[in-house]
């Protein structure tokens, strides 16, 4: 049997928006954005192309918290927009630079 499931985009913007709020999935400025195909793929993950420097203060859930390069996060409004579009239509916009992972 195949599980499926939908949420609105608003309601993934709002979800995103609690979360930030909440300190967790950024660290204020930046985030990472990753699209999985199932449950231990690698994924993908949205990158921002000569994005200079190392952002830190990503908390995990288990409490730990990770540096990333710039360029491998995106600015808060683009992680938005990238969600949004993920969540409306199962895939990353066609503009949006990403990176492999697999």
């Amino acid at each position: 049997m195949t599980e499926s499931w939908v949420i609105a985009p608003g309601a993934a913007a709002r979800a995103l928006r609690a979360r930030v709020e909440a300190g967790f999935v950024t660290n204020g400025e930046r985030a990472m954005v990753m699209l999985l195909a199932d449950e231990g793929d690698p994924g993908e993950h949205a990158v921002d192309p000569g994005a200079g420097g190392v952002g830190d203060g990503y908390v995990l859930a288990n409490g730990q918290y990770d540096r990333y390069p710039n360029e491998d996060t995106v600015p808060l409004a683009e992680a938005r927009r990238l969600v949004e579009h993920v969540v409306r239509t199962g895939d990353w916009p066609p503009d949006a630079p990403r990176a492999a992972d697999r």
